[in-house]
């Protein structure tokens, strides 16, 4: 829900940053609570205020979560997204208040099936509203999960479902076997990347690993791939929110793939002249260089490589954080870079430019860019 909010919000990376270090309390939270209502049911006298504030407790964060997003998504051209969110996760509340609840208000399996439910519901409105903002197709790539979570499942449980029915019975053991092999079934196709990943840093050398894991990220996003979405009939807002989200993919290859704007008649065009390969790869190293001669045209015509006017303030936001890398405002990579302009620019961003001052050249910039390729495309949005 943290990375459902605009790109232009300035707090949202820090969100984001900080989701990452609380992740692990959120964890143990959970595992308490998991164990908690049976505990305070045995422990507290009925009709106490306990398992109320206890429940209180666990839900609060999750109701400040969804108010501050529709909060920060309700003057948008969003809401839509916000209205989904917020009712999906009003339920989702709903749910785990009464799990939490030391009232037995309703059989404790229909309970848990809601919750179960709504567990769906929310992250399939998060996919949604995720795919459609990254310009992405969900179906596909979301069927293909699906196929391959479901039939490791029914190969490995089935195994153990069929143990149980012949041979032990419902004994708690083998439950309990069935369980973690189903879990086990589904997580290994889920995290099939990582678990690459984490092989190819065992055995093989580094160039190796590199050109398999550009390889494996280019095919684990190409059913995300929309080639049907033409993005100059899209409306000039939404056309500048996609060259926004390239942008900020500049340096990363295999997620320039799932950007619409490989789509323009433009890429198609030079590698037609070029006489290249016409595929997902060769139109986004296209789109990268399209990028690039865009964001070049937006320097001031003068024989420096830097300067820190105003007509300078949108090629520097665009230029050294992408193109050539620099992170500023990042706490862990404080290595300066050997080019004179790149550092100068370094420091200039770091002593004079806030982080959201950045962030605004940048969505301004990323408008100027976003004309620049409709102008050089032969097309303008409807």
């Amino acid at each position: 829900m943290i990375h459902l909010l605009p790109e232009e919000v300035s707090y949202r990376d820090r969100l984001a940053r900080l989701w990452s270090v609380a992740g692990t309390l959120v964890a143990v939270l959970i595992l308490l609570v998991s164990f908690g209502p049976g505990w305070i049911k045995s422990s507290v006298p009925p009709g106490g205020l306990v398992p109320f504030v206890f429940g209180g407790v666990v839900l609060t964060p999750m109701l400040a979560l969804v108010c501050f997003v529709w909060w920060s998504l309700r003057g948008r051209r969003v809401r839509e997204v916000a209205g989904v969110l917020a009712v999906v996760t009003l339920f989702l509340t709903l749910s785990t208040a009464l799990v939490l609840s030391p009232l037995d208000w309703i059989p404790r399996f229909l309970v848990l099936l809601a919750l179960g439910l709504d567990l769906i519901l929310l992250g399939l409105a998060i996919a949604y509203f995720d795919a459609f903002g990254q310009g992405e197709a969900l179906l596909p790539d979301m069927v293909r999960s699906f196929d391959a979570a479901f039939l490791a499942a029914l190969v490995f449980g089935g195994q153990v479902a069929l143990a149980i029915v012949v041979a032990t019975g419902p004994i708690l053991p083998m439950l309990v076997l069935l369980l973690a092999t189903v879990a086990t079934a589904v997580v290994v196709p889920t995290f099939s990347d990582a678990l690459s990943a984490a092989l190819d840093r065992l055995a093989l050398l580094p160039s190796v690993r590199r050109t398999r894991s550009e390889l494996r990220q280019a095919a684990s996003a190409l059913p995300r791939t929309n080639p049907e979405l033409d993005p100059t009939t899209l409306d000039e807002t939404e056309f500048a929110r996609l060259t926004r989200r390239a942008l900020s993919n500049f340096g990363d290859l295999p997620r320039l793939f799932t950007s619409p704007l490989i789509n323009l008649v433009l890429i198609t065009d030079r590698l037609a002249a070029r006489g290249a390969a016409d595929d997902a790869i060769g139109r986004a190293a296209e789109l990268k260089s399209v990028l690039a001669e865009s964001i070049a045209r937006l320097k001031p015509r003068v024989d420096e490589d830097f300067g820190t006017s105003d007509e300078w303030r949108y090629y520097n936001a665009l230029y050294f954080p992408y193109v050539v890398g620099l992170k500023p405002y990042g706490s862990r990579d404080r290595t300066k870079p050997t080019d004179p302009a790149s550092r100068e620019a370094l420091e200039w961003f770091r002593a004079r430019v806030p982080e959201r001052t950045l962030r605004n050249w940048q969505n301004a910039a990323a408008k100027l860019v976003a004309r620049d390729l409709l102008a050089r495309n032969g097309s303008f949005p409807e």
